[in-house]
């Protein structure tokens, strides 16, 4: 196992999750984060342990970039953008970051010649309408006059730039594809459904729900992932795959809204909202989302198994023991 680690956004909602893990397993982590969607609260009881460094600056400054890879013999790299309003509304940033950055921590891994676990996400799979999504389907995105499309399309080219410095210069490298990871510390800025919902209603205000709520989704939990993950990053038969990472669970928004008004006894009203007016005209949404895990379990030996139910109790009891989390929401 490796003693220390770089985790690229680590100060954000899963990255500090991971921190926090790899501390309490003795690893040395140096965070790199920018904290423009990250905050330095996410880690407030680890930041001055003395085997976490908080380094703050881009993946993109290289010098910065290369000087912090020199001193680790693993990279997490989970910086990218978040939420699908940002990545409306900064679509170059987007694509400068999820693009150039990766290929600058991909480069240096390979000079070091040390491991990288690239998290990527489900959103690569675009209008793909053969389900459950399996790693090896056919992809078809949206047009680039849609900004919706640009961070699908950056993290797609992350992967084939991961596999490329694999196959070509014998780069260690997982690939995982998150499908909704949720839990403490998630905030709802970039249009993060479910802290959303939870703020709304237990000040019994109108849960807003975009479009229609058919749209389905399955989310996974946090503790679920990091143990995941953690394990991927030491397998060495993960090496140069690309794997999902989810729950198979299905809920529609719509549902979901409705089970946390019930759990939470709220009187908040479910209102149904047109995309555009907070995401523009054009928009374009994804339907549905269900990932295929026979990989995951046949390399990882093992997928989520908190269910949703289990999930939005969790995060209640949470917010009801932290309300001023749902502050920063």
């Amino acid at each position: 196992m490796s003693k220390t680690v770089l985790i690229t956004g680590g100060a954000g909602f899963i990255g500090s999750h991971l921190a926090r893990a790899l501390i309490k397993k003795g690893q040395t982590v140096y965070i790199l984060d920018d904290l423009s969607t990250g905050y330095v609260e996410n880690i407030r009881d680890i930041k001055d342990h003395q085997r976490l460094h908080l380094v703050t600056g881009s993946i993109t400054d290289e010098a910065l970039l290369s000087k912090t890879i020199e001193k680790c013999d693993f990279i997490y790299h989970l910086a990218a953008t978040v939420g699908v309003k940002r990545v409306v509304k900064h679509p170059l940033d987007t694509i400068i970051c999820d693009t150039f950055g990766t290929e600058l921590i991909l480069k240096y891994a390979s000079t070091k010649k040390i491991g990288v676990l690239l998290t990527s996400t489900s959103e690569v799979y675009g209008k793909t309408t053969v389900f459950p999504f399996k790693e090896n389907s056919d992809i078809t995105l949206g047009p680039p006059d849609i900004n919706r499309w640009s961070y699908a399309c950056s993290k797609l080219l992350d992967e084939f730039l991961a596999m490329a410095y694999h196959r070509e210069r014998g780069l260690q490298v997982v690939i995982l594809r998150l499908f909704n990871i949720v839990g403490p510390g998630q905030v709802g800025h970039y249009g993060m459904v479910v802290p959303r919902f939870f703020k709304a209603a237990l000040a019994n205000a109108p849960m807003h729900v975009y479009g229609d709520g058919s749209q389905v989704r399955c989310f996974t939990y946090i503790d679920d992932a990091i143990h995941i993950l953690l394990k991927l990053a030491s397998l060495k038969k993960a090496n140069g795959e690309i794997l999902n990472l989810g729950h198979t669970e299905q809920i529609s928004i719509r549902e979901l809204a409705m089970k946390i008004k019930i759990l939470t006894a709220s009187s908040s009203k479910i209102v149904f909202e047109p995309y555009y007016k907070y995401y523009g005209p054009h928009f374009q949404d994804i339907k549905k989302r269900v990932p295929d895990l026979t990989k995951l379990k046949k390399i990882a030996g093992c997928v989520p198994q908190i269910g949703v139910n289990e999930i939005l109790k969790k995060l209640m009891d949470h917010y009801l023991k932290n309300p001023k989390e749902l502050e920063r929401i």
